[in-house]
């Protein structure tokens, strides 16, 4: 056996002796760790879950032993992949931490900032939000006006963020704004972290058309930065936040990759409306058309993330395919949601009340969320302009 045979068999003996059994199903609505000070763990097998994992820094298996993660090749993180999904393992912790700013620590930020914020990450000590968007600077970014000035050791932030995710829930933000208005738009932004408990920080819940929303305005009025909470150099934030958006493309994808894969087959779910045994062709040829559609292109979408994450493994750094992951993952993803309301004709409609079951209601409002799948973390129409320009190399 090679030495790769040896982890992965010591390894699968580890997950099934530390994994708990309940935690080798997919987790039901509100049953994902996002950690944090203010985490409720959904269950004691969670909690125990979770500590397992640290101890072998599974939550960041390739980051480096010192910060906590669990100093793995790629190649054996890769294994950690395969692994978990073969035993349907739940992950122990979902953070934008890991996915988005912990990357951005390890390539700009100092040792000193690694050391303060990366074990807490790892550990699911730490909740964190994105402040990005605005409400005059949303898929133009870069036109963000939220200030940063500077007073000794410590900025003054001045401004407001919106569709901050969890920002209600978050500990710290990582955040750009902008520290030279003098500047042209690209140049004079910076990127800091920002203490959630800071005086001058309030926090609003945005309610969607779906009835629920993880969204949120976030206002600040005279917040006291210290200097030392900025990342990389000042008015050098731009390339920072654009290093960090490839990496939320790409989760962006993974995250609904990971969902549909885990769901009931679309085939399967229009047999229940529609009747027939399995195995059966329905009778709807042109519902079988649409399902046979949205099923390859599903398919053909994994084998390409599938690809990309072989490729970051073998130690290649994500590009401009974030974008192409991203938008044709929204595209997918709507069209799933929107065929599964029609599978199930009015009863995919309902909103509340009796005569329903639970999983007509969440079908419909995963339908109405789904809707926002085409601007949130870039808009489809960024994406495109993106594969335009950088992949195509076409005018502008």
């Amino acid at each position: 056996m090679s030495e790769l045979d040896d982890f992965r068999a010591e390894l699968r003996a580890w997950l099934l002796s530390h994994c708990p059994p309940s935690m080798r199903t997919p987790p039901g609505d509100g049953e994902e760790v996002w950690g944090g000070r203010r985490c409720v763990f959904p269950s004691e097998d969670a909690r125990r879950w979770l500590l397992a994992a640290n101890t072998r820094g599974l939550t960041a298996p390739t980051w480096p032993t010192e910060y906590g993660g669990g100093g793995m090749s790629r190649e054996q993180a890769a294994v950690l992949a395969e692994e978990l999904r073969a035993l349907g393992c739940r992950p122990p912790l979902r953070s934008l931490g890991i996915w988005m700013l912990g990357p951005v620590l390890l390539r700009y930020g100092t040792e000193a900032q690694r050391r303060a914020f990366l074990p807490g990450i790892i550990r699911g000590e730490t909740r964190w939000c994105q402040g990005y968007s605005e409400p005059g600077a949303g898929s133009d970014l870069a036109s963000l006006s939220t200030r940063a000035v500077r007073d000794g050791d410590h900025y003054v932030v001045d401004g407001q963020k919106t569709w901050t995710s969890h920002a209600d829930k978050a500990d710290w933000m990582f955040c750009l704004v902008r520290t030279n208005p003098s500047a042209p738009k690209h140049q004079g932004i910076s990127f800091v972290l920002i203490d959630m408990a800071s005086p001058g920080i309030t926090v609003r819940p945005i309610q969607l058309i779906s009835g629920a929303s993880p969204f949120c305005e976030t206002f600040f009025e005279g917040v006291r930065v210290p200097v030392d909470q900025r990342v990389g150099d000042e008015d050098a934030g731009w390339e920072i936040g654009k290093y960090l958006l490839s990496h939320e493309r790409s989760n962006i994808s993974l995250s609904r990759d990971a969902q549909s894969s885990v769901e009931e087959p679309l085939a399967a779910q229009a047999r229940r409306y529609e009747g027939g045994a399995p195995g059966e062709p329905l009778r709807d040829a042109s519902l079988r058309d649409r399902i046979t559609q949205v099923d390859l292109d599903f398919l053909c979408n994994k084998l390409a993330l599938r690809r990309a994450a072989e490729e970051a493994a073998a130690g290649r750094p994500a590009g401009s395919e974030a974008s192409m992951f991203k938008l044709v993952g929204t595209e997918v993803n709507k069209r799933r949601r929107e065929l599964k309301v029609a599978l199930r004709g009015f009863a995919g409609l309902g909103w509340e009340g009796e005569g329903y079951l639970d999983d007509e209601l969440t079908t419909t409002r995963e339908w109405l969320r789904s809707r926002a799948n085409s601007i949130e973390g870039g808009s489809s129409e960024v994406q495109l302009n993106i594969l335009a320009k950088r992949v195509l190399g076409l005018p502008d």
